[in-house]
């Protein structure tokens, strides 16, 4: 089964095309070192929890929305080794593809793929 990584960033509303734009090329950096697919996902009805939610997870503030982005790749092994060429790679570089969100409030993880209908 494949592997996926999941990334939720709060993201000021008015960076949308910067985003979009730093998205693609990071999608490119990510499919030229084995990941299958790139999805970016704009926060169109992400309410706020009053326990948790999503905006809390990244302490989104008013003028900013919830972005929701996963990576599939064929494997954990591939992902590991694609993981450690994306870091090299100088397009991935903040002086080259800056983040237009604060990356310090990004939640990411990986996972094992269980179900896939």
């Amino acid at each position: 089964m494949n592997y996926i990584d999941g990334f939720v960033a709060a993201v000021p509303i008015k960076n949308k095309d910067q985003y979009i734009e730093h998205a693609k090329l990071c999608a490119e950096v990510f499919k030229d070192n084995g990941a299958l697919k790139i999805i970016e996902s704009w926060g169109e009805n992400v309410p706020d929890g009053e326990v948790t939610s999503l905006p809390m997870a990244v302490k989104c503030k008013p003028d900013e929305t919830v972005v929701f982005s996963t990576v599939v790749w064929p494997s954990k092994e591939v992902r590991d080794a694609g993981w450690q060429a994306v870091m090299e790679d100088p397009r991935m570089h903040p002086d080259q593809n800056p983040m237009p969100f604060d990356g310090k409030r990004m939640i990411y993880g990986g996972f094992d793929v269980i179900l896939d209908v």
